[in-house]
């Protein structure tokens, strides 16, 4: 048993089942993953698979969450991102705005939610675990707290020497828990931050809202290669999550989607249509 991750981790699996949609390149859609995370929550909650490691790649892409549909000016906002030449999607999760690009690498680990429940910590804990293992031969003292300015705060924004280059979101559905994280692996952690913080200007012009949008802070974001002065490439991490995955399991099984996780994705991918259109056709 390694010492650096407690026994009780979820990382600690017997198999493990590993998809990479890393490498698909301009054209895989980030609202295909999400709908592919809750297709395979499904299959993890019914056993039908055992738990899940899914790597996804997104090439410039603004990914809105939920209140980030409920701005006042939210059309100026997407149009700035349009003619900045992004592609704009609203995610079926909580959270808010976060920029992905080749250069910032999407993980998520499905688990299946147990009879007494997993604690949402337990989760997230998770996630943190494998990244510090994953990138422990670099010495980096690796942080999980909420870096006030940067995109989407969360109590497990991820931080080195106070600047955040990942956050990490959960979803709970039919059965299964989707842990999700991205890495900004490399570029520049300001300009991803500066582009939502003339989202937000725009998407608000100092309206009152009810809810707090984040006073984006460009210095609070940056890049693991630029906080390890490293040359970290998004293939690089890749192999480090196989050894990890393999240091803590039995058994890893490349795999793509099954027939029957298809069909289920084709369903969930409208919904994720739907909930888009319903967005943007007020634009129209």
């Amino acid at each position: 048993m390694n010492m650096l991750i407690s026994s009780a981790s979820l990382i600690h699996q017997p198999q493990w089942r590993f998809i990479d949609h890393s490498s698909l390149g301009p054209q895989f859609d980030a609202q295909h993953s999400f709908a592919i995370d809750d297709t395979l929550c499904a299959s993890v909650g019914k056993t039908d698979s055992p738990a899940i490691a899914r790597t996804w790649v997104h090439h410039d892409t603004i990914v809105l969450g939920i209140q980030d549909t409920k701005l006042p000016f939210l059309k100026d906002g997407v149009e700035f991102l349009k003619s900045s030449g992004y592609h704009v999607i609203v995610r079926n999760s909580g959270g808010l705005a976060v920029v992905l690009d080749k250069n910032v690498l999407n993980l998520s680990l499905i688990f299946p939610d147990s009879e007494k429940g997993i604690d949402i910590n337990r989760g997230y804990d998770a996630m943190l675990d494998l990244i510090k293992y994953m990138l422990k031969s670099h010495g980096a003292r690796i942080e999980a707290r909420e870096i006030h300015g940067s995109y989407c705060p969360g109590s497990y924004d991820l931080s080195i020497d106070g600047r955040k280059f990942a956050g990490i979101s959960q979803r709970r559905l039919r059965g299964g828990i989707a842990v999700q994280i991205y890495l900004c692996v490399t570029g520049s952690g300001e300009e991803r931050a500066d582009l939502i913080r003339q989202f937000y200007e725009l998407s608000l012009k100092d309206a009152t809202t009810k809810f707090t949008f984040p006073l984006i802070k460009p210095n609070t974001m940056s890049s693991l290669g630029d906080l390890l002065q490293l040359e970290l490439t998004v293939e690089k991490l890749l192999l480090d999550l196989l050894l990890t995955l393999k240091d803590h399991s039995e058994t890893i099984i490349s795999s793509s989607l099954t027939p029957e996780e298809q069909l289920l994705f084709q369903q969930n991918l409208i919904r994720m249509n739907d909930r888009n259109d319903k967005v943007f056709s007020k634009f129209e």
